[in-house]
């Protein structure tokens, strides 16, 4: 027999994930904090996983630029991960300075997490997979894949490695 709830909604999917809506994914910064990504509601968000010792690393300087051209319409969010080439070796505080250091990077920048595999972060499952995005699947296939959300959360398009934050496939959309 049906209770009265599962009659008037149907079956619960217990155990599916359901998450379809990036800003109800959880994250915290490199240190510690927790980020609310409904806060950057009405804003683009540009999600790239970073890492210290790769050789697109210099393209933190591009992202501060990025940053710092667009302050008022995007959001640029650097995630580390140590899942290439262990490219990521550091802790927080060692990403935080190095990055400070050699890139004057003042953008937001997320724990180190797993972008692929399955200990994949929530973040990283929402971006690729056109189940819970609604737009497209990919993989993460190297250090500074980019990922282009709209001012509604929704997903643009990625962006490999190659392709430069300034590069105008990202800007024409900013």
């Amino acid at each position: 027999m049906k209770t009265v709830n599962e009659a008037k909604t149907g079956p619960t999917h217990k155990g599916k994930n359901t998450m379809k809506n990036l800003y109800d994914i959880p994250i915290h910064s490199l240190n510690g904090e927790p980020i609310s990504l409904s806060k950057f509601k009405g804003k683009k968000i540009l999600i790239v996983n970073v890492a210290s010792e790769c050789g697109f690393t210099k393209q933190y300087k591009e992202l501060q630029k990025l940053s710092d051209t667009f302050p008022d319409s995007l959001v640029v969010i650097g995630v580390p991960c140590n899942q290439f080439g262990n490219q990521e070796p550091g802790n927080a505080q060692e990403i935080q300075t190095f990055c400070e250091r050699n890139f004057g990077v003042t953008f937001l920048l997320t724990e180190k997490v797993n972008v692929k595999g399955s200990d994949q972060h929530p973040l990283y499952k929402w971006l690729t997979s056109k189940d819970l995005n609604g737009k497209k699947s990919s993989s993460v296939k190297w250090n500074f894949q980019k990922y282009l959300i709209d001012e509604k959360g929704q997903l643009i398009d990625y962006f490999f490695s190659l392709t430069k934050p300034m590069s105008s496939k990202i800007t024409r959309y900013l």
